[in-house]
């Protein structure tokens, strides 16, 4: 069990480059062209926003804290990079990478009872037959090469706190942000400290308001501005200035910028994170719930893979 993310195995086998990770896919859909075509399916952004909304509602009837929620999220995600989705019963999936997150949280709930809960959930894409999930812990553990163990962005999240003076509504932004990124690629790309990074800049760059973070997809092009302008300013100062400003009451964001000047963080890995989570916000408002459940169950009862 590594005690750090450098030495872990979600560095050394779970990390992935953008075009690595499309070569993955390809490959997965390439092996059969026609069951793709049979059964399209929304963007990968979409089925994620539908998983995250699954998980959520099973993660609520079980009492299951944010943390191993996250975990499952991103257990769905390496399966998923690994065996094709429409091989798969996803609602079976689901619930076995919540089972399987609370084993590896420290808050584990019987098989019986997730079982019971994601049979009153989807009932009729649920067996009530409890070595169903257990066949398919096995499988995800398999293709996961038994690398369960997950570091989060949270620990750098709280550990920078103090470093930046975040008030308690931006630190929970922060968070609310973090939680969102599961729902794309961002941690099977880059680093927990980098998405806590992420997190922070924007959190400070939207202010807290009644809005909240949902005001991100309305306002998309100007908070990618005042993000930019920041990391430009701290990539700058990276370059050649040496000069450091004094007291007074610099911004927190000139803060995060001159922090960021002084460290060794690839402060490119986080301009790439900002755009990436703000075209999530983006396309969420495109996001079709009816139409993407109705594409999944369509395969799952199509395909025999709710028995």
């Amino acid at each position: 069990m590594a005690a750090n993310y450098w030495e872990s195995t979600q560095r050394r086998h779970w990390q992935f480059s953008k075009s690595q990770l499309d070569e993955l896919r390809k490959k997965l859909e390439d092996e059969d062209p026609n069951l793709v075509q049979m059964y399209p399916l929304p963007p990968l952004r979409h089925l994620s926003i539908y998983f995250n909304l699954q998980i959520s509602r099973l993660g609520k009837r079980l009492g299951v804290r944010q943390q191993a929620m996250a975990t499952a999220q991103l257990y769905i995600r390496r399966f998923y990079s690994k065996v094709e989705i429409r091989r798969t019963n996803p609602y079976l999936v689901i619930a076995t990478a919540v089972y399987l997150a609370c084993k590896m949280e420290e808050c584990p709930h019987h098989i019986r009872l997730v079982v019971s809960e994601g049979r009153t959930l989807w009932p009729d894409f649920f067996s009530s037959d409890t070595s169903k999930l257990g066949e398919c812990e096995f499988f995800l553990i398999s293709e996961m090469s038994s690398q369960m163990i997950v570091h989060h962005p949270y620990r750098s999240l709280t550990s920078l706190q103090g470093t930046f003076s975040l008030a308690q509504e931006e630190s929970a932004l922060a968070w609310s942000i973090i939680n969102d990124h599961y729902m794309t690629d961002l941690p099977l790309l880059y680093a927990p400290h980098i998405i806590a990074l992420m997190a922070i800049l924007l959190a400070l760059v939207l202010r807290p308001n009644q809005t909240g973070v949902q005001s991100a997809s309305n306002s998309a092009g100007s908070i990618a501005s005042a993000a930019h302008a920041a990391l430009s300013s701290a990539s700058q100062s990276k370059a050649g200035a040496s000069e450091k400003q004094g007291g007074g009451a610099r911004s927190k964001v000139q803060k995060l910028a001159n922090w960021l000047a002084e460290s060794n963080i690839d402060i490119e890995a986080i301009v790439d994170c900002t755009q990436e989570i703000i075209s999530f916000y983006e396309l969420h408002e495109q996001y079709n719930e009816k139409l993407t459940r109705e594409q999944i169950n369509r395969f799952v009862k199509a395909r025999g893979l709710d028995k």
